[in-house]
């Protein structure tokens, strides 16, 4: 909570599968949490789902892995590179050079 409150913008939706650890959090940081029955083989509701979340986290673990462990400081950085490869803009090896460069 101590980490998170200061980075999150006033207007932030916290969607979850109803679990009640997002609930309380939701509570306390004041900020609002629509929870989706995924139990009940709900996976969205109109606009709010967990579906892309659930996926990105997926594609991230996967990609974590190769680095045998990161740093928890660094997580920003790397969610950083995992968005500029799932938006498959990086497609040489120059392109990948040219972010890397201006990532310092």
């Amino acid at each position: 909570m101590k980490c998170l409150k200061p980075v999150l913008p006033g207007n932030v939706l916290l969607i979850s599968d109803g679990a009640i650890a997002y609930r309380r959090f939701a509570a306390q940081a004041g900020i609002t949490h629509e929870a989706v029955n995924v139990s009940a083989g709900i996976r969205a509701r109109g606009a709010i789902h967990i579906q892309n979340v659930n996926s990105w986290h997926s594609r991230f673990k996967s990609w974590l892995v190769r680095f045998r462990g990161v740093a928890s400081r660094y997580l920003i950085n790397y969610s950083g590179w995992q968005r500029l490869l799932d938006a498959r803009r990086l497609t040489t090896p120059a392109h990948l050079l040219c972010a890397a460069a201006q990532l310092g």
